[in-house]
């Protein structure tokens, strides 16, 4: 990883829509040297899609919820029917299994509240809950998709 790569993941983590020439263009290198090197980065996974990012807002889903999710169960066979409800429910944008009181924070996109309590009665008929715990997000105030990469350096990459 050197400085023309990171140039090149910084540009496409703006804007993925770049072609080769303009990217090419941002980092100083030519169009082929430039392919080779996007290539390569996705042949190591470090680009592992590019994708358009929609407003939310602007498609109707206007509420995020975060919602907490303690369990009583550890088991594989609980965690494998709670992965496969979560990964089925569209609306379920991100979940993260953590240390400390909370097994489980969720986050989902939702018309409205009534929308939200359809998702919550879904969850707890589907897989045996504890206690869930969700808050409702007043205002987005920072929102990013790009990752820091400042900190790396050739040893850091794998």
């Amino acid at each position: 990883m050197d400085r023309i790569d990171k140039a090149v993941l910084e540009a496409l983590q703006d804007d993925a829509t770049l072609t080769v020439a303009e990217l090419s263009e941002r980092v100083g290198l030519s169009k082929s040297a430039c392919w080779r090197r996007i290539q390569l980065l996705e042949e190591q996974g470090i680009i592992g899609a590019r994708v358009t990012l929609l407003n939310q807002e602007k498609l109707g889903l206007n509420l995020t919820v975060f919602s907490a999710i303690r369990t009583h169960e550890h088991t594989a066979q609980w965690f494998q029917k709670f992965h496969k409800m979560v990964s089925a429910m569209e609306n379920v944008m991100e979940v993260h299994r953590l240390s400390g009181d909370i097994d489980y924070l969720i986050r989902a996109v939702v018309p409205d509240m009534k929308s939200y309590d359809k998702m919550y009665k879904e969850m707890i008929e589907k897989v045996d809950l504890y206690d869930v715990s969700s808050s409702f997000s007043m205002e987005r105030i920072k929102y990013t998709t790009a990752l820091p990469l400042h900190h790396l350096r050739a040893e850091n990459i794998t």
